[in-house]
Order: C-alpha cells, then structure tokens, then sequence
C-alpha cells in the first residue's frame, strides 16, 4: 500500500506516537506518560531519559499494531512540546540536568531584571515574544549558570542546546544530526524571526555561546536519517514543527485570517496572518507559523498555560473525577443559580496579561458550591481565556468583517458540553474536525508532502473534514453577566 508515516508527538505529560497510512488515516498509535518533577514551588522539570523511553515504546508499539515494519515507513515527522529546553554532552549524549518545561517559573526575577535594564523591546522587535520565564532562552541561562561547568564547556562546544525536537533527532540519528525547525527555533528568544538567524546581540545579552546551537531547517526538510540499530531501519526524518504549529498545519489553516484553538495541558490559539508579521499591540506573540520551501508564514498567537492541566488538577488534586471525560458530565450537572469562577493561574497567567506571579484562585463559592460546580468552572475558565484571546486577536489584526470560525483540536473537545460552552461565549462557531489528533496529523503531513507519498497542500486542505459544527445559542444577556464575572474574577487575581 506505501504511504505510511510515522508522527512522534512528544507533549508535556505524554509521549505518543501514530502511524499514518496512505490515507491520512490513524493504522497504528500508543501513548504513554511519564513523571512530572516539581523541585520547588513554580518549577517544572522532565527527565529526558524517560521522555527518550517513552518515545521509543510507544514507537515500536504503533509500529506494531500497524501491522507493519520500520521499513515499511516512507517517513518520520516529530511534533514536540516547545521551549522546554534540554541541554546535553555532545560526546556522550547525557543531559546535563533535567529539562526545564515550558510551564517553569523559576527565571521570572531574571526576566524582571533585564526588563528593568530596558530590554524587553529589543526582545519583542527581534523575536515577536515577551520577555517572560515561557520562553527557552532564560531557562538556558539558567541552566548555563547554575550546573557546574556548564558555561565553560558550551562555550568550547562541549554541549548541546535544542528543544525537544533536537535532543530526539539527535538520539534518533546516533549523534548524526544536531537541527531544529524555524517554528521551534522562533519560540527560543535567540532567534530573529524576520531574518530568519540566531541573533548574535540576544545571544550575547543571554550569554548564550553560538557553539551550542543547532542548525535551523524548514518545516519539511531533510533533519537526518534514523540509526538502523534504533528502530530496526534508517528512515529518513522530513518534517518537524512546534506542537502548536503542527496543529495549525493538521488543521489546514493555510490561509491568512483562518484559525485554531488546541485544548491539551495549556489551551493556544494560532491566527494565521500570512506573510505579514503583525505586531501585537495586545500583548499578544508574534510568530512563525511554518516555514516551507524558504517561505515564512507568520502567526499572532495567545499562550493559555493551564487548560487540560485544570482537568488533571480535578483528579488528581482534588480528586473529584476519577477521570478527565467525567468533567463534562459533572459540570452539566452544575446549579445554574451559582456563579463560580475559576481563574487557573497555577503557573501565572499568559496572554494576554503575562503575569508570572499570579496564583491561581476561586470566587463565587458559597456553602452549596461541591465537585459539580468546580467541574463546571475548570472547563469555563478554558473559554473564558479563548475569549480573551480572540478579542486580542481582533484588535490586532482586522480580518474585513468576516466570521469567525474557531477550528479546534486536543484532548478536551471531545467533550460536546464544554465546545457548546465554549461557542455560546465566544459568540461565534467552533468546529470541531473527524481526526482530532490533528498535531500529529500536521508533522504527518509535512513528512509524507516532503516523501512525495502524501498529496501536496491544496489537496490536503480540501481533505480536512468537519465532524461538528458548535453553533452559540446563550441569549446576550447571560453572556455579557457571565464575562463581566470572568473580567472580575482576573482582576483580582492578578499579582
């Protein structure tokens, strides 16, 4: 049959990988998670050895229950959780420290200091991001500060820097390849993004040695070729894109004003702007949405960092659900005469209020508030914040008049009450795709287009199909109560 692709979709509580065949259709998929470390209070690590296992399992697994052999791949895509950052010997292949994820605070006050010094637009200018603890290039500053010998040795060339794409492709290919994508690459606070180059000035405020880099490709590119004794075949890497550029791909979203929304462990909302690179006047980040063939698509996007991560917080927190698809149920079954709101600043707030040292917080409890109404809150909060997002969008970027139509993607919109909520206050439409793992999908795509094996972009967008279609049906009134609530509630909460 041929055609088959292999997506690794490496994300920040799971590791997952599926087999595509000829068809774009799922032949063969495993997932596994691993450890969450929380060495102090706002810090977040991975160990990249489990991840590295976790990848591998789930790999020949998917293989497996494909029906196929490594062989039979015409090509790997990887997708990855972005700007959690890993750092490596370049002899060995050894970390030299856990990662430090996404979600980790503990830069916040270095942040503040080079805000202070005035930097923050020089930041913005060249990398469409804010100065905030998110992003990769403080956490490796940190890194290169605090593990002994660290500076030192990057600075000779003894270390590696990359994302969780780059340390993958570098264990996958045996130490042979040292690359990433230009959509990873973006999300670093070292890379310009209108000249397409690490940017020597911000290497040097970060001190950050240009030795530990590595080599920025396209999105469809040819990232190496995987070590026959690793998988059992060399198969050629062709496609690699952050996770949330990934979907924006798998959702077809190749046109300028089209738009989407992934609900996994953080909720981000990707507007696609083209090649022009809008600057947000909304606290909003200006990014790269895919590079292909030389070409730079650019994006506004808001980062969400607790969407999903609220649903595992009902579980295994407060252990009020005995799992995640138990919260749709539960919240229908809210009293609707109470009005709770939960602001979710578990990790700080993101877009558009970028407050990292706000903390998460309830309002609207009263004695009758109970596990129905706490079910209810965590998956508003989740459209409360998209909420905030799209309005941010608009002002930035006027798409003529025309409707909004929010694609969505991930875990969470699977469930049919939270995607109604979530179009009753938005006031606008939510569709929701027949494949939904569509970050997967993405690299999938950018993989087998590049093999010659899957069609081009225009057949591939006419190939996206709709499972639903989320229509509001909140009369005004209720929704304008409910929003006053929501700005209320952030008001307070914010540090």
């Amino acid at each position: 049959m041929g055609g088959y692709i292999l997506a690794i979709d490496q994300g920040t509580t799971s590791s997952r990988a599926i087999v595509f065949d000829g068809q774009q259709q799922i032949a063969g998929a495993s997932q596994k998670e691993f450890k969450q470390h929380f060495p102090k209070s706002g810090w977040v690590e991975h160990d990249p050895e489990e991840i590295w296992q976790t990848v591998l399992s789930t790999v020949q697994e998917a293989i497996a229950k494909a029906g196929i052999t490594a062989g039979d791949l015409d090509g790997i895509g990887i997708t990855n959780q972005r700007e959690t950052v890993v750092v490596w010997d370049r002899e060995t292949g050894n970390p030299i420290h856990n990662a430090i994820v996404w979600q980790d605070r503990r830069t916040a006050s270095y942040c503040d200091r080079l805000k202070k010094q005035g930097l923050e637009k020089t930041f913005t200018r060249k990398t469409g991001l804010l100065l905030d603890p998110y992003f990769s290039g403080t956490k490796l500053n940190w890194l290169l500060t605090n593990v002994d010998r660290a500076q030192a040795r990057a600075s000779k060339g003894e270390l590696c820097f990359g994302t969780i794409d780059t340390f993958l492709i570098w264990r996958l290919t045996g130490g042979k390849s040292f690359v990433t994508d230009a959509t990873n690459a973006s999300r670093t606070l070292l890379y310009n993004i209108s000249e397409n180059a690490w940017d020597d000035e911000l290497l040097k405020i970060l001190k950050v040695p240009r030795a530990m880099l590595p080599e920025v490709k396209d999105c469809a590119a040819d990232f190496g070729v995987t070590d026959p004794a690793i998988l059992g075949a060399a198969i050629p890497i062709l496609g690699v894109a952050g996770d949330q550029q990934a979907a924006t791909i798998g959702q077809a979203c190749f046109k300028p004003g089209m738009l989407k929304s992934t609900y996994g462990t953080g909720c981000f909302a990707l507007l696609n702007t083209g090649k022009d690179m809008v600057r947000s006047k909304n606290r909003l980040l200006t990014t790269i949405a895919y590079r292909l063939d030389g070409e730079t698509t650019y994006a506004l996007e808001g980062s969400i960092f607790v969407a999903g991560a609220a649903v595992q917080w009902l579980r295994d927190g407060l252990k009020v659900i005995k799992a995640a698809p138990d919260t749709g149920t539960l919240a229908e079954s809210a009293d609707p005469t109470q009005e709770v709101y939960l602001v979710p600043a578990f990790t700080g707030l993101g877009a558009p209020h970028w407050d990292p040292d706000a903390r998460g917080a309830i309002f609207g409890m009263t004695r009758n508030t109970g596990p129905a109404e706490f079910a209810r809150a965590a998956l508003e909060a989740v459209c409360y914040q998209t909420r905030d997002l799209l309005e941010a969008m608009h002002k930035d970027w006027r798409n003529n008049g025309k409707e909004t139509v929010l694609r969505v993607d991930g875990g969470m919109v699977a469930s049919d009450w939270t995607m109604q909520r979530l179009s009753d206050l938005l006031d606008a439409p939510v569709d929701r795709p027949v494949i939904l793992e569509t970050t997967a999908l993405g690299v999938a795509w950018l993989a087998g287009s590049r093999a010659g094996v899957w069609p081009k972009q225009e057949a591939f967008a006419q190939s996206w199909a709709r499972d639903h279609r989320f229509e509001p049906t909140m009369d005004e009134k209720t929704r304008k109560a409910k929003l006053r609530g929501w700005r209320n509630a952030v008001k307070r909460t914010l540090s």
